[in-house]
């Protein structure tokens, strides 16, 4: 069997939950979600998808998505939820050897963004806020640590996973990062009435950097909107929509309005890939929708 999910850390402590539970027999295979929906990816019998839309090929499902509820019959477990550690949490409840709560307790608040601005500025004083910082899908070569992660997860709290030599250095390089991402979040980000938009696609590279931080610098805004360049599709450019985790007043499901334009995701947040050509025209018609507020749409 091999697990198929997504490289964040709802996707690296589903994949530790599922390794506990059923016979893994292959590497994990780390997915984007735009890949799964495009159906990029070749799901077999005896995969198990967590954390990603559903594909019929596989023999077991996990999720917890607004936009990829199922339509069909699947052997395992949907729910909106806080994570889809959750939902496979709750599917194998009883049958674990450790006990998990702290650690789903802080997946859930991770995952749903359920932060406190104090954990947004300083992250370095909230180990699993920390940690989950460590971990981006958008270079591939980070698949090993990814791997790691899952194993040190199955095997030791967060605090002592901290300690260890190679996550130590790369929770410093976080805390590095996010410095300058603030400065370049100030840079790239204009206002429009209630909604920021962050337009990295002058940038080489995108930059990388804490997600919240935005809302921590933009109280008066309900919602977020982030442009960057498609690394693996040259030809492409990625949207991203959040809802501010602090002004919690946009009325717009995210993962509903992204699913217009080929993405999805939660009611709060989600994603989608255009063409670089269109960018322009759909970024425009989100910002239309967002600044209309409207919970019809």
């Amino acid at each position: 069997m091999r697990i198929v999910t997504r490289p964040d850390f709802d996707g690296v402590v589903s994949a530790a939950l599922l390794y506990e539970k059923e016979t893994i027999t292959e590497p994990i295979l780390w997915v984007e979600p735009n890949d799964m929906q495009k159906g990029f990816i070749a799901v077999r019998s005896g995969d198990i998808i967590a954390n990603l839309p559903f594909h019929p090929d596989c023999s077991l499902w996990f999720d917890h998505h607004y936009t990829n509820q199922p339509e069909k019959d699947f052997e395992g477990a949907f729910r909106i939820a806080p994570s889809a550690a959750r939902v496979i949490f709750e599917y194998y409840e009883g049958k674990f050897r450790r006990d998990y709560t702290e650690l789903l307790r802080e997946t859930d608040r991770i995952d749903a963004a359920d932060l406190t601005l104090d954990e947004v500025l300083h992250p370095e004083k909230y180990p699993y806020v920390l940690l989950s910082m460590t971990i981006s899908g958008r270079d591939r070569s980070e698949e090993p640590y990814w791997n790691r992660l899952v194993q040190l997860v199955r095997n030791q709290p967060v605090p002592d996973i901290l300690k260890e030599p190679d996550v130590t250095e790369r929770c410093q390089a976080v805390i590095e990062q996010n410095r300058e991402y603030e400065k370049l979040l100030a840079a790239h980000t204009r206002l429009t009435g209630h909604v920021t938009v962050t337009d990295f696609r002058a940038c080489p590279e995108a930059p990388r950097g804490n997600r919240f931080l935005i809302y921590s610098m933009f109280p008066e805004a309900v919602v977020s909107l982030h442009i960057r360049n498609n690394s693996q599709e040259p030809d492409k450019v990625i949207i991203g929509v959040g809802h501010s985790i602090f002004n919690r007043n946009c009325n717009v499901n995210v993962g509903l309005m992204l699913s217009r334009f080929g993405g999805g995701g939660h009611r709060g947040a989600g994603s989608c890939t255009v063409s670089k050509e269109e960018a322009d025209k759909v970024v425009s018609e989100m910002v239309d929708i967002l600044q209309k507020n409207d919970s019809n749409e």
